[in-house]
């Protein structure tokens, strides 16, 4: 791969899989837009060292709206992790989502098709699968919040454009991602920030739901080897998830023993849409593409931890 286009380029995990990208010498086209999930000097702190490479070039472009043919010409590759993330939004904003998820991806395959791209690479979420997402790929889908709905909805948009015009499609569903760079409304990110600066951690629920942690740096792995083993990974739908399940409560005791700090935590009842338990079965993903997550959750977490602290001064 000489040249490829990473949509959501200033985001967390689009930053992180630029860095690699430029590292191995391809030529990244990264486009954002800059919506105010959370705020703009965040993202464009994540742009930092990606800016200072030659073979890095940025657009502040909407996907909704802007030319996209002209961008894609001549990539290989197509990493579409653009997304209007987070849950609870989506409940009283589906029009945002509807138009950021939906009609965003519709253009870019649209501008894909066009110009013949070799390989559309669609990251969704394990939101797809609804309340419990511990089976495999073809579990059944059934999301329950309008942040998931409007995922399904895209990788639908993506089957349709591979059945009817032959556009090389691989989704992958990501399963709870962390690390450095983590956004700022993601719950390991917010407990750290509040274990660090003395504050309280809101948790929604018991602390028993369980999640299929994703060091963002296994993430950025598999995606890099969906588009290096194409053959494999065409028509194909992965989930990307870590090798540990743990509950919130123990991910609670392990920044606990990392920080040396105690949490103040302020118990609410569970918010609709949240997932009780996702258990991230990557059999395919070992098999086809040959992706072993290495990181164990508490390196992470304190990879997560120095970041932070780094941050926060």
């Amino acid at each position: 791969m000489k040249r490829c286009m990473v949509t959501g380029a200033a985001g967390f995990i689009g930053s992180h899989l630029s860095e690699a990208l430029t590292a191995q010498g391809v030529d990244v086209v990264g486009v954002d837009t800059f919506i105010p999930y959370y705020p703009r000097e965040i993202k464009e702190s994540n742009l930092q060292t990606l800016r200072t490479r030659s073979n890095f070039a940025f657009h502040e472009l909407d996907l909704r709206t802007g030319e996209l043919a002209p961008l894609l010409d001549g990539c290989e590759t197509l990493f579409h992790l653009a997304a209007m993330p987070g849950l609870m939004k989506s409940w009283s904003d589906f029009s945002l989502y509807n138009t950021c998820n939906c009609d965003a991806t519709l253009r870019l395959l649209e501008a894909a098709r066009a110009v013949g791209l070799p390989h559309f690479i669609h990251v969704s979420t394990s939101s797809v699968y609804g309340k419990e997402a511990t089976q495999g790929e073809d579990a059944p889908t059934q999301p329950f919040s309008p942040y998931g709905i409007t995922k399904l909805a895209a990788e639908n948009l993506c089957r349709a454009f591979e059945s009817n015009f032959g556009l090389p499609i691989t989704v992958l569903r990501y399963f709870s991602v962390y690390g450095p760079r983590q956004r700022p409304d993601m719950a390991y990110h917010i407990l750290i920030r509040t274990l660090l600066s003395g504050g309280t951690f809101t948790m929604f629920g018991d602390g028993e739901q369980t999640r299929s942690n994703t060091y963002v740096s296994d993430c950025v792995r598999a995606t890099l080897l969906a588009a290096e083993k194409r053959e494999a990974a065409l028509g194909q739908t992965f989930n990307v998830g870590g090798g540990e399940i743990v509950s919130l409560n123990n991910v609670i005791q392990r920044l606990e023993k990392l920080t040396g700090k105690k949490a103040n935590i302020e118990r609410k009842a569970p918010r609709p849409g949240d997932q009780k338990h996702t258990a991230a079965n990557i059999d395919k993903a070992r098999r086809l593409l040959g992706y072993n997550p290495t990181t164990p959750v508490t390196d992470g977490l304190q990879a997560e931890v120095e970041w932070l602290r780094a941050r926060i001064g």
